[in-house]
C-alpha cells in the first residue's frame, strides 16, 4: 500500500481526553477515529491488525474443534425474556422497538441465541459434544466508556459456545479453551494471567478472566506466589478469627462523635476487629419480572470492608447504590450509629465471620450511642449469611496463608461454565443413549478483539510510537523513500523496484512515497510501528544498497538491492521464530 493513497493520516498530537498510551498512539498513528463516546471507526491500518488477530483466534478455535457460524446482532426480546435476563440486566442493554412495536435487543452476548439454535438443532446425544463460535458486533451501553478501545460501547467479540451431554464433557471443553486462550494471547505477543472471576450476568458455576497486567488496568487482582489468583470481586482470604469468648450481656454506652469505625475504636480503646461495620445500600432486584427496590443492611467486622460485587450476588441484585440518609432513617437506623438491632423492612446480610464473632461493638441506632457485646443469633439475625468481605493486599492467601499481593489488570477474555442455566430456561434438551431427556450442558467463552488490540499497543510501544509484534502488525515492512533533491531519479526508481519485488514475493509492505520531509517520514514510521523499516535514499545507495532498521532496535545496516527480498524474508522469519518461542503450553489451573 502506498501511503499517498492510504485512507488515514497521522496526528502530531492526540486529543486531550486520550489518557492511555494505547488510545493516544492508535489515534496519532491513524488506526482509529472516534464517532461518539465508546464508538470508534477502524481505519485501514487497524482493520489489517484486527483481521490478523481474528485469524489467530479462528485458527485456535478450529484447532480445538470449533465451527464458525454467524448469529444476528438484533434479537427479539422474547428470547431474552425466556432466559430472564431482559428483567435482570439494567440500562446497559440496548432496547428498542421495531416498526410493529415489538421489543428488540441489540446483542450484548449470544447465549440466548445459541440456546434457540440448540433447541432447534440438537436432538440426540450423538450430536454432542459440539463447539460453535462467531466474531460479531456487540453493544453494551457502558456508563463510562474510557481508555479508547479498552472500554467501549460497540465492539467485536469472539464468543464461542460449547455443548455437552454432561459436566465431564464441559470440563474438557473448558480446559481446552483455557489453554487455547493462552496460545492466542502469546501469538499476539501479550503476556496474560488467568484469574478466578465473578460469573456476573452470565450466570453459571465457574468463570475465569484472562488479564493483561498493567498499572492502567481497571481491575484489581489478588495473587500469591503459590499460584492463587482471583479478581478482587470474588477473591477469598483466610479471615483472622478472634479468640473464643462467652457472650456477655448487651450494654448501651455513650459514644459521642464516633461516626467512623476508627473513631469508635479509639474512643473505646478497642481494636477495630472488635467492632461491627454497618453498610446501608438500596438494591434493585427482579421479582415476578418486575423491578423492586430493597433496603439492604450489610454487616462485616470493623477491620474489614464490604465487597459490593459479593453483596450484589448475595441478594441477586440488578443494581445497587448507597442509601441516602433519609432512606437509612426510614428503616429505623441512624447514620454513623447504625446496626441491625431494631431495624425494620431491611434485608440483612452478614459476613460469614460474624456468627463466630460474639461481643462486638455495634451501633445502637441512636445518635451518640453504641451497644457493647452485640452477638449474632441472640441480638439479631440475618436473612443471608455468606462471604461478603473484600480481600485486600496483605490478607492471608486462602490456599497457603501467605500475604496476598494486589496488581492491576485489563480483562482481555473470559470463560464461563454455564452448565444448564440457559438449557433449563429455554428447553434445550437431548435424548441420551437410553432415550431419557436431559438438558444440554453449556459453556461460554469470549475475547474482545478491539480491546486485545489496545492491550497489545499498551504492551508494545516506546517514546516514539507503536512497536507491533510481527503477528499483529498491519504491515511487515515500512518502505521509506527519501527523495533526492539533486534531481536524480535513482532513489525513486529503486524504491519502486523494491516495492514491486517485495509485493511479488508476498511480503506486506507499506510504502511511504509521499512528498514529505525525511523527518516527517521517519517519525510516522516509528509512530505506526511496523517491525522492519527499509529506507531508500541517495546516501544509502552510495553506501551500496538500502538501509534496514528494526523498529525495536537503533542499529542500522545496508542491504544490497538485489538481496532485499531474501533478506526481508529471513528477517520476518526470524521475528516469527522469536514470537513462536513464547507460545508455550499452559496447563489448566482452577485458581
Amino acid at each position: 500500500m502506498r501511503m499517498s493513497q492510504l485512507f488515514s493520516q497521522t496526528l502530531r498530537e492526540a486529543p486531550g481526553d486520550a489518557e492511555l498510551v494505547s488510545h493516544q498512539l492508535l489515534l496519532r498513528a491513524g488506526f482509529i477515529r472516534p464517532l461518539a463516546a465508546g464508538i470508534f471507526s477502524y481505519l485501514p491500518l487497524a482493520r489489517r491488525a484486527l483481521t490478523k488477530i481474528e485469524n489467530i483466534v479462528r485458527e485456535e478455535m478450529d484447532a480445538i474443534g470449533g465451527q464458525e457460524i454467524t448469529m444476528p446482532v438484533v434479537h427479539p426480546a422474547d428470547i431474552w425474556k425466556e432466559s430472564g435476563r431482559w428483567y435482570a440486566i439494567g440500562p446497559e442493554m440496548g432496547r428498542f422497538q421495531d416498526r410493529a412495536g415489538r421489543d428488540m435487543v441489540l446483542a450484548m452476548t449470544h447465549e440466548e441465541i445459541v440456546s434457540d439454535l440448540v433447541r432447534k438443532e440438537i436432538r440426540s446425544y450423538r450430536q454432542l459434544p459440539a463447539l460453535i463460535y462467531h466474531l460479531q458486533t456487540k453493544w453494551r451501553d457502558e456508563p463510562r466508556a474510557r481508555g479508547g478501545l479498552i472500554r467501549v460501547r460497540e465492539f467485536t467479540m469472539k464468543d464461542s459456545y460449547t455443548l455437552d451431554a454432561d459436566w465431564d464433557g464441559l470440563d474438557k471443553q473448558y480446559r481446552a479453551h483455557y489453554t487455547a486462550y493462552f496460545r492466542i494471547y502469546n501469538r499476539c505477543g501479550l503476556d496474560v494471567i488467568a484469574v478466578k472471576s465473578d460469573t456476573g450476568m452470565m450466570g453459571g458455576r465457574l468463570a475465569h478472566e484472562f488479564m493483561y497486567l498493567t498499572p492502567v488496568g481497571e481491575d484489581t487482582l489478588l495473587t500469591c506466589d503459590c499460584g492463587y489468583a482471583a479478581n478482587r470481586e470474588v477473591a477469598n482470604f483466610k479471615k483472622p478469627e478472634l479468640p473464643h469468648e462467652v457472650p456477655l450481656p448487651l450494654e448501651k454506652v455513650a459514644t459521642p462523635g464516633t461516626t467512623t469505625i476508627e473513631a469508635l475504636a479509639q474512643f473505646l480503646g478497642l481494636p477495630e476487629a472488635k467492632t461491627a461495620k454497618a453498610v446501608f445500600m438500596l438494591a434493585t432486584v427482579s421479582e415476578n419480572n418486575q423491578d423492586v427496590q430493597k433496603f439492604v443492611l450489610a454487616i462485616v467486622r470493623g477491620d474489614m470492608e464490604v465487597n459490593e460485587v459479593k453483596l450484589v450476588n448475595a441478594v441477586k441484585a440488578k443494581a445497587m447504590r448507597p442509601a441516602t440518609e433519609d432512606e437509612i432513617r426510614a428503616v429505623g437506623a441512624v447514620p454513623g450509629y447504625g446496626s441491625p438491632i431494631g431495624v425494620r423492612n431491611a434485608l440483612v446480610v452478614v459476613d460469614d465471620l460474624i456468627p463466630n464473632s460474639p461481643n462486638l461493638v455495634s451501633g445502637a441506632n441512636e445518635e451518640g450511642y453504641h451497644f457493647l457485646n452485640v452477638t449474632y443469633g441472640r441480638d439479631y439475625t440475618a436473612q443471608v449469611v455468606t462471604d461478603i468481605a473484600a480481600a485486600r493486599e496483605g490478607d492471608a492467601c486462602p490456599a497457603c496463608g501467605q500475604p496476598l499481593k494486589a496488581v492491576r489488570g485489563v480483562e482481555v477474555g473470559n470463560i464461563f461454565k454455564l452448565g444448564t442455566r440457559y438449557s433449563d430456561a429455554l428447553g434445550c434438551t437431548f435424548l441420551d443413549n437410553e432415550g431419557n431427556s436431559k438438558p444440554v450442558v453449556m459453556g461460554s467463552y469470549g475475547i474482545g478483539i478491539g480491546r486485545l488490540l489496545a492491550c497489545v499497543a499498551e504492551a508494545h510501544h516506546d517514546e516514539y510510537g507503536l512497536c507491533w509484534p510481527v503477528s499483529v502488525a498491519p504491515y511487515q515492512v515500512h518502505l521509506v523513500l527519501i527523495r533526492d533533491t539533486s534531481g536524480s531519479s535513482a532513489a525513486n526508481e529503486t524504491a519502486d523496484t523494491v516495492y514491486d519485488r517485495l509485493k511479488r514475493a508476498g511480503m506486506e509492505v507499506l510504502y511511504d512515497d509521499r512528498d514529505e520531509r525525511p523527518g516527517v517520514k521517519f517519525n510516522d514510521a516509528d509512530l505506526i510501528g511496523c517491525p522492519l523499516r527499509l529506507t531508500v535514499s541517495r546516501k544509502a545507495l552510495e553506501q551500496g544498497g538500502v538501509e534496514l532498521k528494526h523498529r525495536a532496535s537503533p542499529e542500522k545496516s545496508i542491504v544490497p538491492v538485489e538481496e532485499v527480498v531474501s533478506r526481508m524474508q529471513a528477517e520476518v522469519a526470524r521475528l516469527w521464530e522469536e514470537l513462536n518461542r513464547s507460545v508455550v503450553p499452559v496447563e489448566y489451573k482452577e485458581a
